[in-house]
């Protein structure tokens, strides 16, 4: 922040975000929206009570600001409410606004090949060819230093990229041929990517400006930025049956559920996938393995056990003509006279 006059209430919250290690770009956003607060408010922001918050959030959703730019207010008054002046009341109150889920804009693997053959000179060839290649960020990109190029391990180091944490991305061949070309070309001694006065590194508005006029002479109609390349190295090694847990690593996530939307956009993989219903419908000529689909076989009576002398059945011929004797001897001595 400068050095100019400002007010003890400002000095003592960008104070507070010293301590914690906020980054300048932060620590002038939070100070932008508080600043917006006030203005609104009519008065210092000390005075403010959660009603005057509340009206402010209505405010901005009456303007049709978006649901980002809200959290993003939210999280710099919550943060001045609950560090600075320690008005919990307040801060613990402030509600956050659902965001949309939206799904990453995703090049095909050709696609990809058109944009970096389009891209104006080595230096930003090699650049994009790093988002893509490595899976870096944009603000990781412009920070890479020539001695992070790790040629004999193949790897790439990251030093201090989002959420201030080192690690290790891989450096392929084609990317390592791609660096030296542009190396050759100006041989930069301190960051890998320069801008214009050599001394400081390559700006996110030129590193933009260049993919932008990459996809326009490639004739993209898709609004590409070097973080949708990002996307398209995560997608595309999930496609390659990646495991998830490494893609999480190579590209710095602290959450696995952050890496986890990629699995909504590999499209590849979706395509791969066989619908239950498919193994509900017999096609003609196919075999089935269920049992629904075995030959019904012809149904056979069972075999009758062969009778024992238990269960063997009496002659009913002979029992026919006993008793039938037995009848007319009753007859006849019905018939005989008496003596």
């Amino acid at each position: 922040m400068t050095d100019q006059a400002i007010s003890p209430l400002r000095r003592r919250m960008i104070e507070d975000m010293s301590i914690r290690k906020f980054t300048s770009g932060t620590q002038h956003n939070y100070v932008r929206f508080v600043k917006e607060f006030s203005i609104f408010f009519g008065r210092s922001p000390d005075k403010a009570a959660f009603e005057d918050v509340r009206r402010y959030q209505l405010h901005l959703a009456s303007r049709g600001v978006s649901p980002f730019t809200i959290n993003a207010a939210v999280t710099a008054l919550r943060f001045f409410f609950k560090v600075t002046l320690r008005r919990h009341d307040i801060a613990d109150h402030i509600p956050f606004v659902s965001q949309p889920q939206k799904l990453p804009v995703i090049l095909s693997p050709d696609e990809v090949a058109r944009l970096l053959a389009a891209a104006r000179g080595p230096k930003y060839k090699a650049a994009l060819g790093v988002a893509y290649g490595a899976g870096l960020r944009a603000s990781e990109i412009r920070m890479l230093k020539v001695t992070d190029i790790d040629s004999e391990r193949m790897m790439i180091r990251v030093e201090q990229g989002k959420g201030r944490k080192d690690r290790y991305v891989m450096l392929s061949p084609h990317l390592l041929e791609l660096l030296r070309t542009w190396w050759k070309v100006q041989r930069p001694r301190g960051y890998l990517f320069p801008g214009q006065n050599r001394i400081n590194p390559l700006t996110l508005r030129q590193l933009d400006r260049a993919c932008l006029e990459a996809a326009r002479l490639a004739r993209i109609d898709k609004r590409v930025t070097p973080h949708v390349l990002r996307h398209s190295f995560a997608t595309h090694l999930l496609e390659r049956k990646v495991d998830i847990r490494i893609i999480q690593a190579l590209l710095g996530h602290a959450k696995l559920d952050t890496t986890a939307i990629y699995t909504r956009v590999a499209t590849k993989t979706i395509q791969e996938v066989t619908s239950p219903l498919e193994h509900l419908i017999r096609k003609p000529g196919d075999i089935g393995n269920t049992e629904a689909d075995k030959p019904v076989e012809q149904a056979t009576p069972p075999k009758q056990p062969k009778p024992t002398n238990q269960t063997k059945p009496k002659n009913r011929s002979k029992l026919t003509k006993k008793t039938r004797a037995r009848k007319q001897s009753k007859v006849r001595r019905r018939r005989k006279p008496p003596a």
